[in-house]
């Protein structure tokens, strides 16, 4: 693309912002086409979603104290962990970092505004009607679907009541509607990288960030659409009597297996690779020290992306699948660890002798590291087919994802929303509030989800309402745990809400941070720069011995 067509696409945005009249609180209620305006209500929109699907995990955690089902009937359970799942995945974690994303990537590159801002507005105002549309089916005489996040057929295809708009119908639509949400926004995400970088900023200029979201939504763009492709079909066998995946007529239950994870589990990476983005911006503005090994780092995420297409099939070892398949996706799930040592690795060394300063946005970066590793060391244990096939379907399995999705992801994400808070509000939050926030999270955490790894090793099944009375023990620690879990949201949000109306005014940069982001004011202008900036070192070049006080480190 020449300077011509990149500047036309500069105008464009700049066009389109100029067009929203709306100032204040009513602008994040409109269709706005500003990319910060639409990541704060990515971002706003999603974290009540969080709400709920924490809600949800608390009651089947509630169900779980006591051997016996007694809270809530089994029909019922099985709809709670079908719709926490899916919530927490395609309505929280996924959405968030979009949000994120679409706030700082045109900040990061020295853009003005993404490259399609009302293909951006659209994706977003589809975020919605797709929740509301999921959590509708509590409403619905049969209940919601109770099927599954991952909604396996023949289970999923079952309609004993015969009525058309059934818990299953909703789910299928919702998810078919936020799938092609994020299509649209990998569209606009690597159109944006690619093509509307400030002048002097290569490729290894970018943040790591930019690399992690890139390369994220390059899987969005390359994998999702078999999932969407699978729900459509399932849709047609639920309502319109097809039987593609009907085992009684001939249909292939295994196909939509290999159709679902050859999306679902790089969706895993499309979730914590801008979390891993987020890790290798704060822990060097917090230990002075530049990011050890850049460009390794920068193409381990590529290379990340690229191992993660390959592995899907590890999720099916107990599904009849042959050994050599299972040889060979073996193989590939291991080498994943390589790029993933890598960044640990990295940021190992960054920190390594560096001036720590440990407020918050670092601790809850350091906590989310630490619980990666763990969650890393059982993948690969999981990525092995003897052990995989003797945990199959047990707690183990979901010890390990919530590690991952949780330990590691939801932490990250709270370490971003901590160090760009100041940028997106121009206002400091409380120190001490967000410490008490750390703790209570990284405690609450492991206590819920340590717990499930001798669980499963012991031979608990997933998916139950009711278990052996050998299991309790474990299961009443987790379930405190998970309410202490519940209870950290608390201090979270009345920081926020609270800085937000009282909280000191933020300098422009008061992390002493190296990004083009902070070198514009807090929050900043509707267009970003008064000139696009001209880029001229890399990233990450800090000095350890400059004197450096944090401003939040007063505030309390």
């Amino acid at each position: 693309m020449t300077n011509n067509s990149r500047e036309g696409i500069a105008r464009a945005g700049e066009s389109e912002n100029s067009q929203s009249s709306q100032t204040g609180w009513r602008e994040y209620l409109s269709f706005s086409t500003d990319h910060k305006v639409i990541g704060i209500q990515y971002m706003v929109t999603t974290f009540i979603f969080f709400l709920i699907g924490g809600l949800l995990a608390m009651i089947i955690r509630g169900e779980l104290i006591t051997p016996q089902s007694d809270v809530v009937d089994r029909p019922l359970y099985n709809g709670l962990f079908t719709m926490h799942g899916t919530i927490m995945i395609f309505l929280w974690i996924i959405p968030f970092n979009a949000g994120l994303a679409n706030y700082l990537i045109p900040l990061m590159i020295g853009a003005r505004d993404m490259a399609f801002p009302v293909l951006n507005a659209i994706a977003f105002w589809m975020i919605p009607p797709g929740g509301l549309l999921l959590l509708s089916s509590f409403l619905l005489r049969d209940g919601t679907a109770q099927a599954g996040w991952w909604s396996y057929p023949p289970i999923s295809i079952q309609n004993p009541s015969g009525h058309l708009l059934n818990g299953e119908f909703f789910w299928i639509v919702s998810l078919v509607i936020i799938g092609i949400s994020s299509i649209m926004g990998g569209v606009n995400f690597i159109t944006t990288i690619f093509w509307m970088r400030a002048p002097g900023m290569t490729f290894f200029r970018m943040p790591i960030f930019v690399w992690a979201v890139l390369s994220s939504q390059l899987l969005q763009l390359f994998c999702l659409p078999s999932l969407t492709g699978a729900l459509i079909l399932l849709f047609f066998d639920l309502t319109l009597g097809t039987h593609f995946f009907n085992p009684t007529q001939n249909g292939s239950p295994i196909l939509y297996q290999h159709l679902f994870w050859f999306y679902s589990h790089p969706a895993v990476y499309v979730m914590v690779l801008p979390v891993f983005g987020i890790f290798s911006e704060i822990l060097p503005a917090f230990s002075r020290n530049p990011l050890f090994g850049y460009r390794s780092v920068a193409i381990a995420t590529i290379g990340l992306a690229v191992i993660s297409s390959l592995v899907w099939a590890h999720h099916m070892f107990a599904s009849a699948t042959p050994g050599w398949m299972r040889v060979l996706f073996m193989f590939t799930s291991m080498l994943a660890a390589v790029p993933t040592g890598i960044k640990e690795f990295a940021w190992t060394a960054t920190v390594w002798r560096g001036r720590l300063h440990l407020l918050t946005p670092m601790l809850f970066a350091l906590g989310g590291a630490v619980m990666f590793l763990f969650a890393g060391i059982t993948g690969v244990m999981l990525g092995s087919t003897p052990f995989d096939l003797h945990v199959n379907n047990t707690y183990f399995v979901v010890g390990h994802f919530h590690y991952v999705v949780y330990n590691t992801i939801t932490m990250g994400i709270f370490a971003g929303i901590y160090f760009w808070f100041p940028k997106i509000t121009g206002r400091m939050y409380a120190e001490g509030w967000g410490k008490i926030h750390f703790w209570l999270t990284f405690i609450g955490a492991n206590l819920t989800f340590f717990p499930m790894h001798p669980l499963g090793l012991q031979g608990m099944l997933r998916r139950v309402s009711s278990y052996a009375p050998e299991y309790q023990w474990w299961n009443v620690v987790a379930s405190l745990g998970s309410f202490l879990l519940g209870m950290s949201t608390l201090p979270f949000i009345a920081n926020i809400v609270g800085s937000l109306l009282r909280g000191p005014k933020a300098s422009d940069n008061p992390w002493h941070a190296t990004g083009l982001e902070w070198k514009t004011s807090s929050p900043p202008p509707k267009e970003n720069f008064a000139e696009i900036p001209v880029v001229t070192e890399p990233p990450y070049h800090y000095n350890d011995s400059e004197d450096f006080r944090p401003e939040a480190a007063t505030q309390e």
